[in-house]
């Protein structure tokens, strides 16, 4: 491969374009016209794939509906009634609003599926919750709302479970039963990690709610509680397809807001709906810039040519898993989630294949390791937004950060050599992988 030959010059001018601060689809859909026309293909062929691609798939419409969902627990008082649940289980303990930040990040994660919706959401509040008086350090305050939204897409319902299904044909339902169990290995460390520094920096406790109150605490927050309930019980069930999941997840939402919450008018209604366009196009022209891109990759061949390379190896499941976790950790540092489940995954798909490994475990240590990409410099997003909102200093986040990092990467290694934690409840549910 030479610096004259198209493949190359696509990369470059990729590249290139994306670091001129084009956005990353736009560039991807330039350099691959810019290929197709060094290559002497027609380059209507982009607008063929782009239109195929995009208006052919189904599972693409579960994107925009989670989002809208997530809109709508957000403009109403779903999310606080939440917090207030968390509080009454966890915040008599040592440490308590810490820990009560990872249990709001579980609970949320199972109806947003957006790590930034989590951190840009409920993160915001804990954070003024856990400085308000000085209790907790801004930037610990920070660092946690920004490791503990990590578990949002891992979780059902997950907005890169449903990309990575796009890419693989992975069953979306089973990849979402399989984030279960890793999703609560990472609350579960992250609540030892939040004990262990509440012990050593005597962290406050919260007034201990009063049993009798528990039943009514629990009861308001309970129609919120029940929405990844109705996805998996649905999705099971046959009820639904996963498409039909998302478009439930918003329905019930905007019903328990609208008719049983009675906090969202019209106004927070428009809102929802635009905020989630907004974030829909953007997501929208991502995906179709790599599904042009993909078809470039095709036609050089290169996911067999790369399944060639790494067989000869002769790699054994977990080594390959191995450098996979590696190839992801370094891009999750530089790219964007999304952009990696759509570029590089369908190149190493072939080879995870070929050696026998299950498509719904590869696809949660896929997600894993692309989530912790969000909590790792240099690019790390959710530490600048969590940076944003705290005004603590960057380098004073990162080092109460590092804890928590070595937590997701010790559940990460677990994950990837046992794939029984990510195929128990699939199995246990009728999957045959």
């Amino acid at each position: 491969m030479s610096l004259t030959d198209p493949f190359t010059l696509c990369i470059i001018t990729l590249v290139g374009l994306a670091i001129l601060g084009l956005p990353v689809g736009h560039s991807m859909i330039v350099a691959s016209i810019f290929y197709l026309w060094l290559a002497g293909l027609d380059m209507g062929t982009a607008a063929e794939q782009l239109l195929n691609s995009m208006y052919t798939s189904y599972t693409l419409l579960a994107v925009p509906l989670f989002i809208l969902a997530a809109e709508f627990m957000n403009s109403g008082s779903m999310t606080m009634r939440l917090l207030h649940f968390a509080n009454a289980m966890v915040g008599r303990f040592r440490g308590g609003l810490a820990q009560v930040n990872v249990l709001q990040s579980l609970m949320f994660a199972g109806m947003s599926g957006s790590a930034i919706a989590d951190a840009a959401g409920m993160g915001k509040i804990m954070m003024r919750m856990m400085t308000e008086g000085g209790k907790y350090r801004a930037s610990f305050a920070a660092t946690l709302s920004a490791v503990t939204a990590v578990v949002a897409p891992i979780l059902p319902p997950s907005i890169p479970m449903v990309i990575y299904a796009l890419v693989s044909n992975a069953s979306i339902g089973f990849l979402f039963i399989a984030g279960i169990l890793p999703g609560l290995l990472i609350s579960l460390s992250q609540m030892v990690i939040v004990g262990w520094q509440a012990r050593r920096h005597n962290f406050p406790t919260e007034p201990p709610v009063p049993v009798r109150e528990l039943p009514a605490i629990t009861l308001r927050a309970l129609p919120a509680l029940m929405l990844p309930v109705v996805l998996i019980v649905g999705l099971r069930g046959g009820v639904m397809t996963p498409t039909e999941a998302a478009a439930v997840a918003a329905l019930y939402a905007l019903f328990v807001s609208v008719v049983i919450y009675r906090d969202v008018g019209l106004r927070e209604f428009y809102q929802s709906l635009s905020s989630a366009a907004r974030t829909t196009t953007s997501i929208g022209m991502l995906i179709a810039g790599a599904l042009v891109f993909n078809y470039v990759v095709t036609v050089e061949n290169i996911p067999n040519s790369i399944n060639r390379f790494l067989l000869g190896f002769e790699l054994t499941p977990l080594t390959f898993l191995i450098i996979v976790n590696l190839i992801l950790l370094v891009l999750g540092a530089f790219l964007e989630g999304t952009t990696i489940i759509l570029i590089v995954v369908p190149v190493l798909i072939p080879t995870a294949n070929a050696l026998g490994i299950d498509l719904v475990h590869f696809g949660v240590v896929v997600v894993f390791n692309v989530m912790i990409g969000l909590v790792t410099p240099p690019y790390g997003l959710l530490l600048f937004v969590v940076k944003r909102v705290s005004g603590a200093p960057m380098i004073e986040i990162l080092r109460d950060s590092l804890p928590f990092l070595l937590g997701l990467l010790a559940a990460l290694a677990l994950v990837t050599a046992f794939p029984s934690i990510s195929l128990f409840l699939p199995r246990l549910m009728g999957y045959g992988g």
